[in-house]
């Protein structure tokens, strides 16, 4: 894996880390094409009671 692998790597594990600091209900979802991540969907629930 080279340089530019590592740093893709890092800035889609940084969005995800962000992503899951402001959902408390929900799922993210990655997309894949050509075997890279191209883009991260975030699905938020807000449970009512």
């Amino acid at each position: 894996m080279g340089q530019k692998e590592n740093t893709d790597f890092k800035e889609i594990f940084d969005q995800i880390e962000k992503m899951l600091e402001t959902m408390k209900y929900g799922s993210i979802t990655l997309v894949v094409q050509d075997g890279k991540v191209i883009q991260l969907e975030k699905n938020e629930k807000v449970r009512i009671r």
